[in-house]
């Protein structure tokens, strides 16, 4: 109910975009279970809205282009981080797509952008779609939030994700998903990304209407 209106700026903005085969969907690891960045390639995910196949091909191209990935099912049981992002696409596409989820426990710079690398790699030549999942910061004041965040933001929409992670630790920005973020601007770059625009950016305060601790959300699409 906070992050949804948020996030379907992006989805509207890619439902424009046509026809995708195969999402890979970033996220990162809150419970600490399983590998630190973790694939799951095969099997499908239940919604209400129906399964979703993961795509097997993709997620064997991802494997091939990276030392760092492990199939491990364990970290993706009680992860939300991902799962949320699949009703949207439902709601768009019904069961034309399959997905790859990357749970990520190891979020630092290096690992983050190995893992960009392996998906430009393996993305290259296929009609996807890299989707990272986060929040913002959490539970600071609105204002406060919001000034933080901006600035984070605008790393992003440069495309920069080491001035990203600069400011993360110099603002204290507590964005849970830092990793995916950084994973997808490596593989949108290498893509061929010339550009980001932010979409959308509230919190959720702007929900509730109490602003004194909030969490911020922001869309942001990255373009060719």
């Amino acid at each position: 109910m906070y992050s949804g209106p948020v996030a379907a700026n992006a989805y509207y903005q890619l439902a424009l975009d046509g026809s995708i085969s195969t999402f890979v969907i970033l996220g990162p690891n809150h419970q600490g279970f399983g590998s630190g960045v973790a694939i799951m390639n095969l099997g499908v995910w239940r919604t209400p809205l129906g399964d979703v196949e993961i795509d097997a091909d993709v997620a064997r191209e991802i494997l091939n282009h990276s030392d760092i990935i492990d199939v491990d099912e364990t970290a993706h049981a009680y992860e939300h981080s991902i799962e949320v992002q699949l009703p949207f696409l439902q709601y768009i596409y019904g069961s034309s797509f399959k997905f790859v989820p990357i749970c990520f426990l190891m979020q630092d710079l290096e690992t983050s952008r190995e893992v960009g690398q392996a998906l430009a790699e393996a993305l290259r030549d296929k009609n996807a779609v890299i989707i990272a999942s986060t929040d913002m910061t959490h539970y600071e004041p609105h204002k406060r939030a919001s000034e933080k965040d901006r600035e984070a933001i605008n790393a992003i929409l440069q495309l920069d994700e080491k001035l990203f992670y600069s400011i993360l630790e110099s603002r204290n920005v507590t964005a849970c998903g830092y990793g995916p973020v950084a994973a997808l601007i490596t593989a949108s770059k290498r893509l061929g990304a010339e550009k980001a625009e932010l979409l959308s950016y509230k919190t959720s305060g702007d929900i509730t209407g109490d602003k004194s601790a909030v969490v911020g959300y922001a869309a942001i699409a990255l373009i060719k």
